[in-house]
C-alpha cells in the first residue's frame, strides 16, 4: 500500500510547492515509485515548476466529470519513477468541491499504484485542505522561522485537531455541538485547553468519546522549517511545539531544516526542480536528508518525547 504524504502550510509564500516537488524528485531518485498530485485547487501551478505544459487533463476534469478515473490522469515525467497528476487546468469552480467529490478523490488516491503519493495542498486552513491533509495521521506542514508563519502553522494544527475530533462523532450528534461551543471560546492564554474538552466529552459521552480521543491522539504532524536564515529559527520552532502541546496536547516532529538558498529562485525561473538544477546545493542536500528520513521512518508509531527539542536542533545542525 502506498504511503500518502499530504503537504500543507498555514499561509502562502513559505515554499510549500517547491518543497513538494523536490521531495517527490528525491524519493523517485531513491528508487521509490512516486506520484505527485497538485491539490492546490483553484491555484494549481506545479506543472509550471516541473516544466510541464498545461495541456493535460487534471483534477479539475475529474471534479467536472469530464474524466472518471484518477489513475487516467497520471502523467509520466522526465524523471524515472516520478508521475504527476495536474490540478484544475484552468477549469472554474474546482476550489469549492462538495463533500462527496472530495471523498471520491480521497478513495481514488489510496488506490494509486505507487510507493509514495505526495499531495500538494492549498495554503491555509479551509476544510477541504484539512480533510485532504487528514488522509494521513502524519502529514507534513511547511513553515518558516517568522512569527506570522509559525502562528499560521499553529492555526492549521488547531483546525486539524478540531476537524479530526468533530468528524469522529456522527453528524448532528450532541458531541459535535459541545466541541463547536468549546472552540468558539478563546484557548490561547486561558485554561481552556484540549484536556478540558476531553474531560467534558468523557464525562458526558463515555466510550464514544474515548474512541474519538484515541483518533486525535494518533495525529503526529511532521514539520519542515523552510528558508531558514539562522539560529533564531530554532526559537520560533520551539514556540510552535510548545503551544501545540500546551493547548492541543498535540505532538509534532521536526523532520527537516532547509536553509535559504538562491538556487531555489533560479530553479523556479528555469522551471526545473532545484535538486536537479544544483544537486550539491544546501537546499538539495536538505531535501535529500528529508527524503531519506521519510523512507527510514515512513509511518511514525508512538510520538517521541523531546523535552529539550533534540530533533529540531539535530535537523538544524545536520
Amino acid at each position: 500500500m502506498a504511503i500518502i504524504l499530504p503537504i500543507a502550510s498555514g499561509k502562502g509564500g513559505v515554499g510549500k510547492s517547491v518543497f513538494a516537488i523536490n521531495c517527490a524528485v528525491a524519493l523517485a531518485k531513491l528508487g521509490k515509485t512516486t506520484v505527485l498530485i497538485d491539490l492546490d485547487l483553484g491555484a494549481s501551478n506545479l506543472h509550471t515548476l516541473l516544466g510541464i505544459k498545461n495541456r493535460y487533463p487534471g483534477i479539475g476534469n475529474l471534479i467536472n466529470r469530464t474524466e472518471t478515473c484518477l489513475e487516467a490522469l497520471l502523467i509520466e515525467t522526465d524523471i524515472l519513477r516520478l508521475f504527476f497528476i495536474p490540478g484544475d487546468t484552468l477549469l472554474p469552480g474546482t476550489a469549492n468541491i462538495d463533500f462527496f467529490t472530495k471523498q471520491k478523490i480521497m478513495k481514488s488516491i489510496t488506490n494509486l499504484p505507487a510507493d509514495y503519493i505526495l499531495l500538494d495542498l492549498g495554503a491555509g486552513s479551509s476544510y477541504n485542505t484539512v480533510d485532504f491533509f487528514l488522509t494521513s495521521s502524519s502529514g507534513c506542514i511547511v513553515t518558516m522561522g517568522e512569527s506570522t508563519a509559525i502562528l499560521n502553522a499553529y492555526s492549521f494544527l488547531k483546525t486539524v485537531f478540531y476537524r479530526t475530533l468533530i468528524r469522529s462523532f456522527p453528524p448532528k450528534g450532541p458531541e459535535r455541538q459541545v466541541i463547536s461551543n468549546f472552540f468558539a471560546q478563546k484557548m490561547e492564554g486561558t485554561s481552556n485547553t484540549s484536556s478540558v474538552l476531553k474531560k467534558t466529552l468523557l464525562e458526558n459521552f463515555g466510550e464514544n468519546a474515548q474512541q474519538a480521543i484515541s483518533v486525535v491522539e494518533r495525529l503526529y504532524p511532521r514539520i519542515v522549517l523552510n528558508m531558514g536564515t539562522g539560529p533564531h529559527d530554532l526559537g520560533v520552532g520551539i514556540k510552535l511545539r510548545e503551544i501545540a502541546k500546551k493547548n492541543l496536547e498535540l505532538n509534532v516532529e521536526y523532520i527537516g531544516y532547509i536553509p535559504w538558498d538562491s538556487s531555489v529562485s533560479a530553479s523556479v525561473t528555469a522551471r526545473k526542480p532545484a535538486i536537479l538544477l544544483q544537486p550539491d546545493s544546501p537546499f538539495a542536500q536538505a531535501i535529500q536528508a528529508i527524503a531519506g528520513r521519510l523512507i527510514s521512518e515512513p509511518i511514525p508509531t508512538m510520538p517521541h518525547l523531546y523535552p529539550d527539542n533534540e530533533d529540531l536542533k539535530a535537523v538544524y545542525l545536520s
